[in-house]
């Protein structure tokens, strides 16, 4: 039992630090030296913010950031609502509830991903259509089956003595 416990507890850290990376860190899209995410555009001496971003028209980043912040904010709030249930539940009582908060995440990153990947180039200038996609948003498609195994191993996990 302590076994299968260190894991959840592993998986769902690993969760969050993956969802904190990817959210903060400036590396979504990259052309040579140049950078940008959900906030800046950043080259090798200067940050911007992203062009246009507070407009109508990048409503789609707005939605990107706004699940991405719900995601981590979900993940960090399951792991203390699991902490309390370790020690308040009953035995053989379920974490339904940590589990449906972490399949919640679950789904923002999910969210957030596709929104990304589908609008992103919409929004890009011309010298920032050539690029690729960075490791900031390979992090956070890293952490959606991580946080989706975490939030079904919360509902298969039974407490016992």
């Amino acid at each position: 039992m302590l076994i299968i416990l260190a894991f959840i507890i592993l998986f769902h850290v690993l969760s969050a630090i993956l969802l904190f990376i990817a959210t903060i860190n400036n590396a979504w899209w990259v052309l040579g030296n140049t950078y940008t995410d959900l906030w800046y555009s950043c080259n090798a001496t200067l940050c911007n913010p992203v062009e246009n971003s507070h407009s109508s028209a990048a409503g789609y980043l707005q939605a990107v950031q706004a699940t991405m912040i719900l995601a981590t904010i979900l993940c960090c709030v399951g792991f203390f609502v699991f902490i309390l249930q370790l020690f308040r539940l009953k035995n053989g009582e379920r974490f339904v509830f940590t589990a449906v908060i972490q399949l919640m995440s679950c789904f923002c990153v999910m969210i957030a991903g596709s929104i990304y990947a589908a609008q992103h180039e919409s929004f890009q200038t011309e010298d920032f259509k050539d690029g690729t996609f960075s490791y900031a948003f390979i992090l956070a498609w890293v952490s959606f089956p991580v946080t989706l195994f975490s939030g079904l191993m919360y509902l298969v996990l039974r407490k016992r003595k």
